[in-house]
């Protein structure tokens, strides 16, 4: 089986004519994995629960997470600008791949009701975004902390200039795609 490096790089052969690709350069490459975790208030209320969620989010991604503050203060939330409401990990070279090879052929199968990710949520810049409701999905997690189940955020930054463009990559790269077949 090809690793992502692999498919990534073959891409240009068999995509060239289609997009009008010059050089290897010119085709799209994946450039940086995004996981957050949005964890609200609940960072200022229960500092175990801070440390579960970021332990988890190490162990998943290989990296520790930052922690992200609250950009403005919210009165009706309670939250006050610079306050903690969230972990973010940046993934590049082999972590990202590993982590993608692992997405993919591991965690996203494992998702209950799976059916493909939407192709609608790639942007027209060549970037997708999409949730998972259950990090249990992730083979670095234990079954007995059950009653913490927490969701992601990911974010497959591409340097593909098109949405037409993006798709055709990250389905190259193995990217499970919804089919419109009803």
């Amino acid at each position: 089986m090809k690793s992502i490096k692999e498919k990534q790089d073959s891409f240009f052969k068999e995509a060239k004519d289609k997009f009008g690709y010059k050089n290897i350069m010119s085709s799209p490459k994946l450039l940086k994995v995004a996981v957050s975790v949005a964890t609200g208030t609940m960072m200022k209320k229960d500092n175990k629960r801070n440390d579960f969620v970021s332990d988890r989010l190490a162990k998943i991604t290989g990296q520790k997470p930052a922690v992200r503050g609250a950009k403005k203060s919210v009165a009706s939330f309670k939250v006050r600008q610079g306050d903690p409401i969230g972990l973010l990990v940046i993934l590049r070279g082999n972590r990202m791949q590993d982590f993608l090879e692992k997405l993919i052929n591991i965690a996203l199968p494992r998702t209950k009701d799976f059916r493909g990710i939407n192709p609608n949520s790639v942007d027209n810049i060549g970037n997708i975004t999409f949730g998972i409701k259950e990090h249990t999905i992730f083979p670095e997690t234990s079954d007995e902390d059950i009653k913490d189940i927490f969701g992601m955020a990911i974010t497959i930054e591409t340097s593909a200039k098109s949405k037409e463009e993006a798709k055709e990559f990250l389905t190259h790269i193995g990217l499970p795609f919804k089919t419109n077949t009803q």
